[in-house]
């Protein structure tokens, strides 16, 4: 399984970030430049890399394979999901923002190529995630005929699942975790 997470490999040395801290302040101004660096374009490309390197290994058994990511790293799994259909059986996005805008890499984009199953869970009244784009997204699965379940953690703010994070919820990561483990499992186990 891959864990979708943001690198910022390109943007040179930064950080370490306390999250306390640097939700105090403006997210944006300090976050931001990290985050031009990357998108779900150069995500897919550095997951190709990876499985090229994963093929090449001989401790490895060459599988279908899961994803899951959280905040932007949603996206960025949908995006791999999407530019390797042969290759991922399983995509989960946790409190995932910008998942369907009119960006030319925007996640909703993938849906034609997508073979995965999805799990979105989104936070209530997310404003990465307005209902308006739940619905976009959603549309263009329908379309595509993706296999998807879409949640809404009601009570639950962006970055709910990570508790280092200010507005961390313990209850609701418990059952994002389980709903995650139970997706997977389901799904890769069966997979080849």
């Amino acid at each position: 399984m891959l864990f979708c997470c943001p690198t910022f490999f390109r943007y040179g040395l930064y950080g370490p970030f306390d999250p306390v801290e640097v939700f105090k302040g403006n997210v944006r101004s300090i976050l931001g430049p990290l985050m031009t660096t990357t998108g779900n374009e150069k995500a897919a490309e550095d997951t190709g890399a990876l499985l090229t390197y994963l093929d090449a290994r001989t401790d490895v058994e060459r599988k279908m394979i899961g994803a899951v990511g959280f905040c932007m790293g949603g996206g960025m799994a949908i995006a791999a999901a999407g530019t390797y259909p042969d290759r991922f059986a399983a995509v989960a996005s946790f409190h995932g923002g910008n998942l369907a805008t009119d960006a030319p890499g925007s996640p909703h984009r993938y849906a034609p190529q997508l073979k995965a199953e999805l799990y979105i869970a989104s936070a209530e009244g997310d404003e990465n995630y307005p209902l308006a784009m739940a619905q976009r997204l959603e549309s263009a699965f329908d379309q595509a005929g993706v296999r998807y379940c879409a949640e809404t953690y009601v009570g639950a703010a962006h970055g709910w699942m990570k508790p280092d994070f200010p507005v961390y919820d313990s209850v609701a990561a418990e059952r994002g975790w389980s709903k995650m483990i139970e997706f997977f499992d389901r799904i890769l186990k069966t997979s080849s």
